[in-house]
């Protein structure tokens, strides 16, 4: 009732003997389930996934120049990251804050869940983290012939509880925009927000910005940082 359809359409809906879904079935559907503007938007790719054979993942992803151009010209930690979490490039103050090497090429998320280091360094890590999973629902949601993807969920759900059931809990988001708080040896307390640019034309990268608000203590300590990271 809610979703303005008749039992039988929603039967058919439920039970996959309806092969296609109008965009007015969407909204009704999302209207009636609360969903928000992402959980929507995953909707639809679930509705109409795109028909298409296996991906072509083979070939590495290239960083785009001009993204690289915005993270030379920051002060303050900057990731790029690719289809699947993979690292496109990162600055030298990233390394330093989150205390790992990030080389190009390797996955973002197996370090997030895998390497025992990512829980003692950010401290809200849970929520960090949780962020990060409903963002790879989302990923499989709209690719989800990347056979490479789901079999990094299989593998980060196997090695790790916390995906596990984060997983299974359905939700989905967009970016992983949760601030971070990072406990460093040298530095001390850091505190960051999270903004994610992107081109228009190439939603499958995305430069992850380390903002700080101006005057604050993590502002300050930012420039002894990479003086140490320098030195070091």
């Amino acid at each position: 009732m809610l979703g303005a359809l008749s039992p039988d359409h929603y039967s058919r809906i439920e039970q996959g003997r309806q092969p296609t879904i109008s965009e007015d079935v969407v909204e009704g559907l999302s209207r009636a389930l609360g969903l928000d503007d992402i959980e929507r938007e995953h909707l639809r790719y679930l509705a109409a996934p795109v028909r298409r054979g296996p991906r072509d993942d083979s070939a590495p992803q290239r960083a785009d120049p001009g993204l690289l151009r915005v993270m030379d010209s920051l002060d303050v930690p900057v990731l790029l990251l690719g289809r699947r979490g993979v690292i496109l490039a990162r600055n030298a103050l990233l390394t330093a804050v989150l205390g790992a090497p990030m080389e190009p090429e390797s996955s973002f998320l197996r370090w997030l869940f895998l390497d025992p280091l990512a829980r003692e360094r950010i401290v809200n890590w849970a929520d960090f983290a949780a962020a990060a999973v409903g963002a790879m629902r989302y990923e499989v949601g709209r690719h989800p012939g990347d056979r490479r993807l789901v079999a990094l969920v299989t593998e980060l759900r196997a090695a790790d509880p916390d995906v596990a059931r984060w997983w299974d809990d359905l939700g989905v988001t967009d970016r992983t925009s949760v601030g971070k708080r990072i406990a460093h040896p040298v530095a001390g307390p850091l505190e960051f927000g999270i903004e994610s640019v992107e081109k228009p034309h190439d939603p499958e990268q995305r430069l992850v910005v380390y903002t700080v608000e101006p005057d604050s203590p993590t502002a300050r300590n930012l420039p002894l940082l990479a003086a140490w990271e320098t030195v070091s």
